[in-house]
């Protein structure tokens, strides 16, 4: 079976792994949401063994995914499932957490809606949403390597482009997701998680 390779999932994966460390202590089940290559499902299970870990994409690219997860052997590392997030209906899966990671910029903003309200009601209380990628801030102007990464995105899709982060905060916070941290990474990236909160009493 063809295991695809993105450059970017080997230069990220380290970085992101020392975010999820702290973030999934306590946590057995996540679905990571464009699962892509496969690639960062295969280190993140290895690397996290506490974690049944759930990929997900759409299904061209379930191949590549599950390719990873033969070569592996891992027992924690789940086969790939299709979900498509133009689709309000999700496979039903058990996870206290969903990773996103480099989804936001990618797809549209109809989309991005729907990762969060999906996310919202999949996650009992507690739960945790965690994505990874560029923002924009209205505080301070955008990093030139992502003015430029942005600019690339619009002129290869409309809809897509790096997304504000108080435009995406308030998505969270419609959908009972409290912010939790937004981390530096490199690259002019970001860590950001959600956690939900309890319904009121």
């Amino acid at each position: 079976m063809m295991q695809d390779f993105a450059p970017a999932c080997e230069r990220n994966k380290v970085p992101i792994l020392s975010v999820l460390r702290g973030i999934l202590q306590g946590r057995h089940n996540v679905l990571e949401i464009g699962s892509g290559t496969g690639q960062h499902a295969s280190y993140f299970s290895r690397h996290l063994p506490h974690v049944r870990w759930q990929p997900s994409d759409l299904p061209d690219q379930l191949a590549s995914i599950n390719a990873y997860r033969q070569k592996s052997g891992l027992s924690n590392l789940l086969e790939p499932i299709g979900l498509d997030l133009r689709c309000t209906d999700w496979p039903v899966v058990n996870a206290d957490a969903v990773v996103c990671i480099n989804c936001v910029h990618i797809v549209s903003w109809a989309l991005v809606t729907n990762l969060f309200a999906g996310s919202a009601k999949l996650l009992p209380a507690g739960g945790v949403l965690f994505v990874y990628g560029p923002y924009r801030y209205s505080h301070r102007p955008l990093e030139t390597s992502n003015e430029n990464f942005d600019r690339w995105l619009k002129q290869r899709d409309g809809h897509s482009g790096i997304r504000d982060f108080d435009a995406v905060n308030e998505l969270a916070l419609q959908n009972g997701l409290q912010l939790e941290n937004d981390r530096p990474m490199p690259a002019n990236n970001r860590s950001i998680w959600w956690c939900k909160t309890p319904p009121p009493a």
